[in-house]
């Protein structure tokens, strides 16, 4: 394999601290309701990808047959929840809170394979995750013990982080047969296409916002989504799944270092002890699935020997 035109690595730091800019940039952008503020991340995203799929990506629709259509109309549909959740909830509690809670997603994640398809947890799995939900616990107990409002945006946060799981689900076939381009240009389209309506439905205002809201819009597009996600992407040519896991499991802390700075917000001790917690089971959950996963490789390796 030739060697990477950039250090993999150098390339996962940049995407973590882009993705913690996340949250931060959606409690910058007060004032615009939480639907805008998604509509128009996934709206300029697709303008910026719109010249590279006309250019290299085009042929691929032709390959788009009817159920991936609508297979991917339900993922796109999950992704507009998920970011109508998750940014609402930034309305309510605080972003180390609302991060690390979203961040649970790989637990629901594997939830959805056991219900829809049937995969089996080992024992240490199944502990691991009883580890990450006593520390959301912990979280939403605390943020109670502050205002039942927090307590609102924590539950906002996990219902996100259901949809983003529903996304994932539901898209992963399509994603199978398209470049990773091309099924984000369909599916963020459609996203944007389900929170356009979804704004007019509510009569939220298109225009009106300061320039200082249009910047954040666009670094939203930008920085969480391609020097986040889309590089997250790209490294996966040289570095395991695992490890991109892993480093996203860095995100709320990231994020809780930026609010601290910009928003001026504190980390109180419950999302202190809880968001540790959290970040432990996940990391217990992703190893274990993972060191499962390679057992069972290699018995079907040995299978067909």
């Amino acid at each position: 394999m030739r060697l990477p035109p950039f250090n993999p690595y150098a390339a996962i730091f940049i995407g973590v601290i882009s993705v913690s800019s996340s949250a931060v940039l959606v409690k910058l952008a007060a004032g615009a309701p939480a639907a805008i503020i998604a509509n128009y991340r996934l709206l300029f995203a697709v303008i910026i990808m719109l010249p590279i799929i006309l250019l290299k990506y085009r042929h691929e629709f032709k390959r788009i047959n009817q159920k991936d259509w609508i297979l991917s109309a339900i993922a796109g549909v999950f992704l507009a929840l998920h970011f109508i959740l998750w940014f609402e909830s930034l309305n309510y509690t605080s972003v180390a809170s609302s991060v690390v809670l979203v961040t649970l997603q790989p637990i629901f994640a594997f939830l959805g394979t056991y219900l829809f398809f049937k995969e089996r947890f080992s024992q240490a799995a199944v502990i691991s995750m009883f580890i990450a939900l006593l520390g959301s616990f912990i979280i939403s107990w605390g943020d109670f013990q502050l205002s039942g409002m927090a307590l609102f945006g924590d539950i906002l946060a996990l219902l996100g982080a259901i949809a983003i799981t529903g996304y994932f689900l539901t898209g992963q076939r399509v994603r199978k047969r398209l470049s990773l381009m091309t099924y984000t240009f369909v599916v963020y389209g459609i996203s944007s296409m389900t929170l356009i309506i979804y704004n007019i439905i509510l009569q939220n205002s298109f225009f009106g916002y300061s320039s200082q809201h249009w910047w954040i819009f666009l670094a939203l597009a930008v920085f969480p989504t391609f020097f986040g996600h889309t590089l997250f992407n790209w490294t996966l040519k040289w570095v395991s799944t695992a490890t991109i896991s892993l480093a996203v499991l860095f995100e709320p802390i990231g994020a809780s270092i930026l609010a601290y700075f910009i928003l001026g917000e504190r980390v109180t001790s419950s999302q202190w002890l809880g968001g540790s917690i959290v970040i432990i089971g996940l990391f217990l959950f992703i190893m274990g699935t993972r060191r499962k996963r390679d057992v069972t490789i290699a018995r079907k390796n040995d299978n067909t020997r």
